[in-house]
C-alpha cells in the first residue's frame, strides 16, 4: 500500500486581541475570544499569549472535541474544535488557557472527561474538564518515599483505554499504573521498606534488576487494557511489556459479582478464593485453547448468583465453566459461536443473558440461554433492543436496561417449567417501565437495583396482575456517573438525590445475600473512591437518605493505597482487594504477582448494631463469626474503636451524659462489653485494648468492662496465667501497688508450680521493680 500525503492547511495559535498580524488565508488564526472581550472593546486581553514559547505537545480528542496544546513555556491551550474536527481550522478556539509552572506532558481521559498533567515536580495533576478544569487531585510517590531526586520529572502519561487507570513514566528512574482515584496497582520502583505491600526488602546488589532503571521514554497501551508497553530512556532500541489482569468493571453492560471475586486476564481467569483455612488465595484458570485462540481475547467474566458457573466472553460467542464439577461447556455449533458478539453478561439464576451485538443490521438484542445447553435450539427468548444500551442490570426477575442519553427500561422474566434438559421451559418477558429522564449531568455508567428491605421473594408464576408486579420490583436504584457522581434514583417519580462524589466503585448488599452465615446483611452498600470505602447502612428515618444518619465512613476501612478492592466474601465478612507483589528470580526482571488481601468489616457492622440497640441482632452475628479467622481482633477493634470515640469526645459533653444517673439507657461502650462477654476472649481484648491506650483513661474502660482486680481472679480461677499478668499492671493503676504485688506473688506461686519459668521471671522482675519504687 503506498501512502499520499498532501499539505493542506495550517494554523497557529496565539491570542487574537494582542496579535498585530492579520491572520491570511494560507495560516488560519487559532484566537482566544472569551465572551468578556466580544462585549465590552475597553475590556483587558486576558494573558493568554504564548510569546516566543513553541508548542511541545498536542492531543486530539475526537470525542470531547478537544485540542490540547503544551507549550515549552509550561502553559497549556485548551482549545474546542468544530463538528468537521480539524478540517476547518478557523473554527477552532481557545476556550481557555491552564497556568502551570512545571507542567511536562498531558494526557486526556475522553470518557472520564479528565486532563493528567505530569509535572516537572516528579508528580500528576488530574483536572477535571467537565468543571471548567477544577483541580481534582495530586498523584505522587511522596507517600512512599520517593521525591523528584529519585524519579526525575514526569516524561510519560497513558490512560487504559477505558479511562480507568493511567500509566506514569518518569524520566530518571520507574513506571507505576495508578487507578483514577489514587490507589498504586503498580511500581517498578522496588521499595526500601519492610512495610510496603508492593515487594519485601532485597539487596542492593539486585537493583539491577530493576525495570526501567534508567528511566522512562514513552508507553502505550493496547486497544484492551491487557499489555503495556514501556521504552527505557537509556535502552531505547528494546521494547518492555508488562501484562496486566482486570478486575470486574462492575459497570457497564456487565452484572456484578458477589458470589467470587475474579480478575481476568486476555487468556485467563484468576479467581480469588479462600482456602481450608480461610486464607484468601488466587487459583488461575486458564481457558480452552479451543476456544481462546479463535475468540482472543477475553473481555467479560461474570460469576453466577450460586457461586457454580462462570459465563466468560471473547471476541465471539461464550463458554462455561462449572466450578463444582471443573469442566468448561461451549456451543457444539462454532458457527453459533461466531454469530454472537457480546457486548455484555448477566445471569438471572440460571440463566445467562447475552447482550449480543448483530454487525450484519447494527442492532443490538438480548439472548437468554439456560446453563445446562449452549445452542439456539434451546434458546429461550431474544429480544430486541432499541438501540445500543449504555447500562444493564439483574436482580431476581428484573432486568434494567438504560440507553442514551437516560432512558431506562424495566422488564420483568417469567419463566414456567423446570430449567432443565428433561423439561421444555417457557420464558416470557415483558415490559414495567419505560423512563425518560433530562438531566444535564454525565451520563451513567453503572446502575444497580436496590431491593427494598421487605422483599421477599420474586413471582415464580404469572398468576397476579400488574400491581402486583409494580409492588415487588424495586423502585430505587443506584447510578455512578462519569464523573464520580453517586446518587440514588427513585423510579416512582424520577427523582434523583446525590449521594456523594469522587467514587470509583460501589457494591449494593442489601438482599443480595441470603444464604446462611452471610455477615454483610445489615449493609445497604459499600463504594470506594477517593476517600477510601465508605458503608451505608439502612436508614430509617423520615429521610431515607440523610447522609448524617445513613453514611459511616469507617476510618479503619480505607484499604492501604497499594490495595484496590475486588468486592466481598459474604460468609467470611471481609471486603476483598489485590495488591502488586514483586519475586526474583534469576531472570533479569522480576515477576510481578497479585496478592489477595482482606479486610474485614465484621467490627464495623457490630458497631452499628449496637448503635441502634439490635443487641440480639449483634449478638446472633457474633456468633455466627465466632469460628472465622481474626474473630478476636475484630472483637479488639470494636471496643477499641468504641472507647476511643468515648474518650475523644468533648469534657462538656461527658459531664452531661455523667449526670443523668437515672437513665436506664446504657452506653455504647456499655453494651460493647456487655456483647463481648459472651464470648472468652473477652479477658484478652479488653486487657488489649487496655495496654493500646492511655492509662489515665483506664478507669472510664474498667467501669464499664469490669473491676480489674475480678477480672484478674476470672483469669486465676480459669488458668489463664498469661492474660493474668497483663492485668498486674492495671491493677496497680487501679487499685494501688499493695493489691498489685499480693496478686503478682500468687500469680508467681502459681506459675513456678505450673513450670512457666519465663512468665515467673517477668513477674520477679515486676515484684522488683515495685520494691524498688517503694524504696525511693
Amino acid at each position: 500500500m503506498q501512502l499520499l500525503f498532501i499539505f493542506s492547511d495550517s494554523f497557529k495559535l496565539g491570542c487574537y486581541v494582542c496579535s498585530s498580524e492579520k491572520p491570511t488565508a494560507a495560516v488560519d488564526a487559532l484566537v482566544f475570544d472569551p465572551p468578556s472581550l466580544r462585549e465590552s472593546s475597553n475590556a483587558r486581553p486576558a494573558p493568554c499569549c504564548t510569546g516566543n514559547s513553541s508548542i511541545v505537545h498536542v492531543e486530539l480528542s475526537v470525542k470531547l472535541r478537544l485540542l490540547v496544546a503544551l507549550y515549552s513555556g509550561c502553559r497549556i491551550a485548551l482549545c474546542t474544535i468544530g463538528k468537521k474536527g480539524l478540517r476547518q481550522p478557523g473554527s477552532t478556539r481557545v476556550e481557555r488557557w491552564l497556568d502551570t509552572d512545571d507542567a511536562m506532558c498531558t494526557s486526556v481521559a475522553s470518557e472520564q472527561q479528565i486532563l493528567a498533567v505530569g509535572c516537572s515536580r516528579g508528580v500528576v495533576e488530574l483536572y477535571d474538564l467537565a468543571e471548567n478544569t477544577r483541580h481534582i487531585r495530586t498523584i505522587s510517590l511522596y507517600d512512599w518515599g520517593y521525591s523528584v531526586e529519585d524519579t526525575g520529572p514526569v516524561a510519560c502519561i497513558s490512560w487504559t483505554p477505558d479511562n480507568c487507570a493511567l500509566a506514569v513514566g518518569w524520566k530518571f528512574r520507574g513506571l507505576t499504573v495508578w487507578s483514577v482515584s489514587g490507589c498504586r496497582l503498580m511500581c517498578t520502583i522496588r521499595q526500601t521498606g519492610s512495610n510496603s505491600a508492593s515487594s519485601p526488602m532485597v539487596k542492593p546488589s539486585a537493583l539491577k534488576f530493576e525495570p526501567l532503571m534508567g528511566g522512562t521514554s514513552h508507553i502505550q497501551w493496547d486497544d484492551n487494557g491487557y499489555k503495556l508497553f514501556a521504552v527505557e530512556e537509556s535502552l531505547s532500541e528494546r521494547v518492555l511489556a508488562f501484562s496486566f489482569a482486570k478486575c470486574c468493571p462492575n459497570r457497564g453492560l456487565s452484572g456484578t459479582t458477589y458470589s467470587h471475586q475474579v480478575l481476568y486476564g486476555e487468556d485467563r481467569i484468576l479467581l480469588v478464593q479462600p482456602d481450608d483455612a480461610d486464607e484468601l488465595k488466587i487459583l488461575h484458570l486458564n481457558v480452552p485453547i479451543s476456544y481462546i485462540s479463535q475468540n482472543w481475547p477475553v473481555l467479560h467474566v461474570v460469576a453466577s448468583n450460586d457461586g457454580m458457573y462462570l459465563a466468560v466472553a471473547g471476541s465471539h460467542g461464550l463458554v462455561l465453566y462449572d466450578l463444582r464439577n471443573k469442566r468448561w461447556r461451549f456451543f457444539g455449533d462454532v458457527t453459533q459461536e461466531q454469530k454472537i458478539q457480546c457486548k455484555g453478561l448477566l445471569w438471572m439464576r440460571k440463566i445467562v443473558i447475552v447482550c449480543n451485538y448483530v454487525e450484519s443490521s447494527n442492532t443490538y438484542e438480548l439472548l437468554f440461554f439456560p446453563r445446562y445447553h449452549l445452542d439456539y435450539s434451546s434458546l429461550l427468548y431474544r429480544k430486541q433492543l432499541l438501540g445500543r444500551p449504555i447500562v444493564m442490570d439483574v436482580f431476581q426477575d428484573y432486568i434494567l436496561v438504560t440507553y442514551s442519553p437516560f432512558d431506562v427500561h424495566i422488564y420483568h422474566v417469567v419463566v414456567s417449567g423446570e430449567l432443565s434438559p428433561a423439561s421444555n421451559p417457557v420464558l416470557k418477558l415483558s415490559t414495567l417501565r419505560e423512563l425518560s429522564i433530562m438531566s444535564p449531568k454525565s451520563p451513567p455508567v453503572s446502575m444497580r437495583f436496590i431491593p427494598e428491605q421487605n422483599d421477599k421473594g420474586a413471582l415464580t408464576e404469572d398468576t397476579h396482575g400488574f400491581s402486583d408486579l409494580l409492588s415487588q420490583q424495586p423502585s430505587r436504584c443506584l447510578i455512578l456517573r462519569t464523573n464520580g457522581e453517586l446518587s440514588v434514583l427513585d423510579m416512582d417519580d424520577g427523582h434523583e438525590h446525590t449521594l456523594t462524589n469522587s467514587i470509583e466503585l460501589f457494591w449494593v448488599t442489601c438482599s443480595q445475600f441470603e444464604e446462611k452465615g452471610s455477615l454483610i446483611k445489615e449493609v445497604s452498600w459499600l463504594d470506594y473512591g477517593h476517600r477510601g470505602m465508605q458503608v451505608w447502612y439502612p436508614s430509617h428515618g423520615a429521610d431515607r437518605f440523610k447522609q448524617e444518619d445513613f453514611l459511616q465512613l469507617d476510618p479503619e476501612l480505607e484499604f492501604d493505597r497499594e490495595v484496590y478492592p475486588l468486592g466481598l466474601l459474604p460468609n467470611v465478612g471481609v471486603v476483598v482487594g489485590v495488591s502488586q507483589r514483586m519475586s526474583f528470580s534469576t531472570a533479569e526482571f522480576p515477576c510481578f504477582e497479585p496478592s489477595p488481601q482482606a479486610q474485614t468489616i465484621l467490627h464495623c457492622l457490630l458497631r452499628h448494631l449496637l448503635q441502634r440497640d439490635k443487641i440480639e441482632e449483634a449478638l446472633l452475628l457474633a456468633n455466627l463469626s465466632a469460628e472465622k479467622p481474626h474473630f478476636s481482633h475484630c472483637l479488639e477493634w470494636l471496643l477499641f474503636t468504641v472507647f476511643d470515640a468515648d474518650i475523644s469526645r468533648p469534657s462538656a459533653s461527658k459531664n452531661q451524659a455523667s449526670q443523668k444517673v437515672d437513665s436506664p439507657k446504657k452506653s455504647l461502650l456499655e453494651k460493647t462489653c456487655d456483647l463481648l462477654r459472651n464470648f472468652p476472649e473477652y479477658m484478652d481484648v479488653v486487657v488489649s485494648v487496655a495496654r493500646k491506650t492511655d492509662g489515665r483513661h483506664w478507669a472510664d474502660l474498667f467501669s464499664a468492662a469490669g473491676r480489674s482486680t475480678e477480672m484478674f481472679e476470672e483469669c486465676f480461677q480459669q488458668r489463664w496465667y498469661r492474660t493474668a499478668a497483663c492485668y498486674i499492671l492495671v491493677i496497680a493503676k487501679l487499685e494501688g501497688p499493695a493489691v498489685s504485688q499480693y496478686c503478682a506473688l500468687r500469680l508467681l506461686q502459681a506459675t513456678l508450680d505450673e513450670s512457666l519459668y519465663e512468665l515467673a521471671g517477668e513477674l520477679v522482675c515486676f515484684l522488683c521493680y515495685m520494691l524498688f519504687v517503694f524504696l525511693y
